[in-house]
């Protein structure tokens, strides 16, 4: 519907600067768009040729005043704008005013300035002689007045379309720490933002991308934190944008990001608000997409998939304990079925003669190699995955699971799998669930890596791993090193690397990420026993 709209719009403002010559308009009128007219019946006219199809578009024409009479016509969109609000903001204030409309000084009772200035009850209202403005802001929610004898329009914002509450994301779950997400509408998410940093330099630009979809995207920072030079960057990238639809904040990290080629992703995202609030005080930027509740944020390092919101409310031993397992289970998750299919296939003698001996007779009797016998394993678990993910949530949990069990002891009872294969692939799946932001890159590296071992044995291992770190090491994000703050290594940073230092010994943001503002608290915060008085001992 809104593609024949936008179409309509076009033909119709490629036809008025056809006729533009003729009627005197200017170049600088032709290139800020068609303008009203005084007339409001040539108006409607006008619009009513680009959303005539339209059925969801209501358009209501009304008489307000006595002396005289004056014709209007308010325009919105059923769903986008509220009905309640549009009655008791502008059709009963207008309608139920009685009071003369005579001349009143410089203010023409009746005109648009008095109903602006005077009988509108909305907060928000903007005046706008340009046609492609109010459709704009048509198309996005707000109702437009015309007035008869007034070559401007009324945009009021009275938007009020239904959404999903606030809740828990379920990608991002703690157990100790704000339980609250984003949502898919653009101005509750910056809300919640503001609700965490309450300070005057959080700044949010507005923007629209996509030329049909005209999709809000807003960009915040704050100002005295964030470098300019990271800021001005992000615009650039985004006003390059020329496409048809963005549909959500995933379109616009693939417009954005530094190596579109690689495996790793070189942009976060966050359904979380007080996750995107610690970036934000770090010195990074983050992107908000009007339609979806993740946020992305820039730049990003490697090292904060590893770091979870809940590290940083807990006390740092345990935190970072956890922090160490969430590695070990990354590297566990690309390196078990490899280092297996390696280790019985090229490098026997490294195993204990009883394992290997138990190992021998489980996979005497399997009719596939190793590789291909953990290559086969892996497909059927990521299919099961995927299965579980699209399917309705009870039925998706119980296919995943049902079927995992299923089809491992059947497979193990045919004698095509054997018992170590399905261990180790059932520990690398639970492992691979443990770093959700890289579930998609671990994938992929895990079928490298193991066809690598199937070839080369433990020599395919090291020379996979090895391009995989130089890859690395040659990444940005937004000028910013991937593999920073231990390449090119920095020992302040790496309190909150591996482990979770504490957060009084935090004292000063990121080195490697763009900031005006290196200091994040003051020194000597540690916390000490009060001091004893002496006189009161003695």
């Amino acid at each position: 519907m809104f593609r024949f709209i936008y179409g309509k719009f076009r033909f119709w403002k490629a036809l008025r600067k056809n006729e533009a010559p003729e009627s005197g308009r200017d170049d600088e009128q032709e290139e800020d768009g068609s303008e009203f007219s005084n007339d409001i019946q040539v108006n409607l006219s006008a619009l009513k040729g680009i959303i005539a199809n339209s059925n969801d578009v209501v358009c209501r024409r009304f008489s307000y005043g006595e002396e005289p009479v004056r014709q209007a016509a308010v325009l919105y969109i059923d769903g986008l704008a509220d009905k309640e609000l549009v009655n008791e903001n502008i059709m009963k204030p207008l309608m139920g005013n009685i009071r003369s409309l005579c001349e009143d000084g410089e203010v023409k009772k009746g005109g648009i300035e008095y109903v602006e200035s005077v009988l509108l009850f909305a907060s928000s209202v903007k005046r706008t002689a340009s046609v492609g403005e109010a459709l704009d802001g048509f198309l996005s929610g707000d109702t437009v007045l015309l007035i008869d004898g007034s070559a401007e329009a009324l945009v009021v914002s009275l938007r009020g379309w239904k959404s999903r509450g606030i809740e828990e994301p379920q990608t991002e779950s703690v157990v100790r720490g704000p339980r609250e997400g984003f949502t898919e509408t653009l101005r509750f998410n910056t809300a919640m933002l503001r609700r965490k940093i309450k300070d005057p330099d959080l700044v949010f630009e507005s923007m629209k991308i996509g030329a049909r979809t005209k999709t809000d995207v807003c960009i915040a920072y704050i100002k005295d934190i964030a470098s300019p030079d990271l800021i001005k960057e992000l615009r650039q990238r985004l006003k390059r944008i020329k496409t048809d639809a963005i549909l959500e904040s995933g379109y616009i990290e693939q417009f954005i990001e530094d190596a579109p080629f690689s495996i790793f992703s070189t942009v976060a995202n966050s359904e979380k608000p007080d996750k995107v609030a610690a970036k934000l005080l770090e010195g990074r930027a983050a992107i908000f997409v009007d339609g979806t509740p993740f946020v992305l944020t820039v730049p990003m390092i490697f090292f904060e998939s590893f770091q979870s919101a809940e590290d940083y409310y807990s006390r740092p031993f345990f935190a970072s304990m956890v922090r160490l397992v969430r590695f070990l289970a990354f590297f566990i998750s690309i390196l078990a079925p490899a280092l297996y299919v390696a280790l019985t296939t090229f490098h026997q003698e490294m195993i204990p003669t009883p394992l290997l001996l138990t190992m021998a007779a489980a996979h005497e009797g399997v009719p596939f190699p190793a590789v291909l016998e953990a290559g086969l394993m892996i497909v059927a678990f990521e299919i099961l995955r995927e299965a579980g993910v699209r399917l309705a949530r009870p039925i998706g949990q119980a296919v995943s699971i049902v079927g995992a069990l299923v089809i491992g002891e059947a497979a193990v009872s045919a004698g095509l799998i054997g018992a170590p294969m399905v261990i180790v692939v059932a520990v690398t799946a639970v492992s691979s669930f443990v770093v959700p932001s890289q579930t998609d890159s671990g994938a992929i590296m895990r079928f490298i890596l193991l066809i690598l071992a199937g070839v080369m044995g433990g020599f395919g291992i090291a020379m996979g791993m090895l391009a995989v770190l130089v890859h690395m090491a040659s990444l940005r994000s937004f000028g910013t090193p991937y593999l920073s703050s231990l390449a090119p290594f920095n020992k302040d940073d790496m309190k909150d690397i591996f482990i979770r230092g504490p957060l009084w010994a935090m004292t000063r943001r990121p080195k490697d990420i763009w900031t005006e503002d290196e200091v994040r608290q003051g020194p000597d915060l540690k916390p000490e026993p009060p001091q004893k008085n002496n006189a009161a001992q003695e």
